[in-house]
Order: C-alpha cells, then sequence, then structure tokens
C-alpha cells in the first residue's frame, strides 16, 4: 500500500514538473526573438530583445511583465521608458500598455499628494492620470496610438487621490474642504465654502 502511494506522489511530481517546464519553454520561445522597431524617441528605426526569461517567470502569475533585454540604442538611453514595447506583437496590447505604465509610475509621485508610486498593482487600485486640462483619466482610456503623448503631457495620479478628486467632481455638493490640507489659503477655502452654502 505505501509502495502505491509512493508510485502516484512520484508521477504527480513529474507531471507537474513537466507541464511547468513545458509552459515556461513555450513562453519563452514566444518572447526571445528580437525585433526592429521605430523608436519613439528618435523616430528611428531599431532592434530591441525581449527579456524572454522574465516575461516567462512573470507569465506563471497570469499577466507576462514584458521588459526589453537589450536595444540597439543602449547603454545611452538605457533608463528609457520602453515606449516602444507597445508596437511588439508578443502579448495582448493591454499587457504591453500596462507595462509601458508602470515604467513611467517608477519614478514619479502624485502630482495631488505628492505621493511615490511603490508598486503598480495590475487588477485593482491601478493609479490614473491628469490630463494637461485637469480631466482625470484611466488607463482603459488611453488609447495605444497616443501613448507617447500621455506620457510626454499627463501627470500621475495615485488611485487614493483619483478617487478622492473624482468624488469631488462628481459631488461637489457633498465636499467639506480643509484648506489646512489642501494647500488653500485660509481667506479663499472660506469664501469657496460661504459661497456654497
Amino acid at each position: 500500500m505505501t509502495l502505491v502511494v509512493y508510485v502516484i506522489a512520484i508521477a504527480l511530481v513529474a507531471i507537474s514538473l513537466f507541464l511547468v517546464v513545458s509552459f515556461f519553454v513555450h513562453a519563452y520561445v514566444r518572447y526571445r526573438d528580437s525585433r526592429l522597431i521605430n523608436c519613439p524617441g528618435t523616430g528611428e528605426s531599431a532592434m530591441v530583445e525581449v527579456d524572454a526569461v522574465h516575461a516567462a517567470l512573470t507569465s506563471f502569475a497570469g499577466t507576462p511583465d514584458i521588459r526589453l533585454r537589450n536595444c540597439w540604442r543602449w547603454p545611452i538611453n538605457e533608463n528609457c521608458g520602453q515606449e516602444c514595447l507597445t508596437q511588439l506583437d508578443v502579448a495582448p496590447a493591454e499587457c504591453l500598455v500596462s507595462g509601458v505604465l508602470r515604467r513611467w509610475y517608477d519614478c514619479k509621485h502624485c502630482v495631488y499628494c505628492g505621493k511615490g508610486f511603490q508598486q503598480i498593482p495590475l487588477t485593482d487600485h491601478q493609479p490614473a492620470l491628469r490630463s494637461p486640462k485637469g480631466e482625470l483619466v484611466t488607463w482603459r482610456e488611453v488609447p495605444i496610438e497616443d501613448i507617447q503623448i500621455v506620457m510626454d503631457t499627463y501627470s500621475p495620479v495615485c488611485w487614493d487621490c483619483y478617487i478622492a478628486q473624482s468624488f469631488r467632481r462628481d459631488h461637489p455638493e457633498l465636499v467639506v474642504y480643509r484648506p489646512w490640507r489642501e494647500d488653500v489659503p485660509v481667506g479663499a477655502g472660506r469664501s469657496a465654502a460661504s459661497g456654497r452654502h
């Protein structure tokens, strides 16, 4: 009886290992080739290489994290935002856009509260953007062809401030203004508040 249990356990481990390895190899092969893109920074053609190992490993969690391993323009421009990823056909467009935006948020701070962006969640509580006109925009509203313009002209907004500012925009009659917390001069806060009552 014990021998049968051992044989079944070994068989299950072997099958699981086979499935994991085959999944990894399939994902690695999908991402490994070099690709020709138009560099958004210079407008010139460049050859890029996706980090196939990283993409394959992160694809186990669901959505792979696509990033470059090498580019003709490196090492001079190695700290670019890798906006060219949106031109690749290695993954769904939403995946590529979220990868580019995660890197864009990496060194930035929320335009409202000044908080830095530590880790960008993929499913909920995603940060947003503020347009030059002051409109709040979510990731889903950004067309792929406009991503470079958005990153050049829009400001980052954390999820908390996106919710607060959206509520303020949609329900101004329910908002209590606290000027000492919002960097608003006390006189301006009082006159704005008195104008509402």
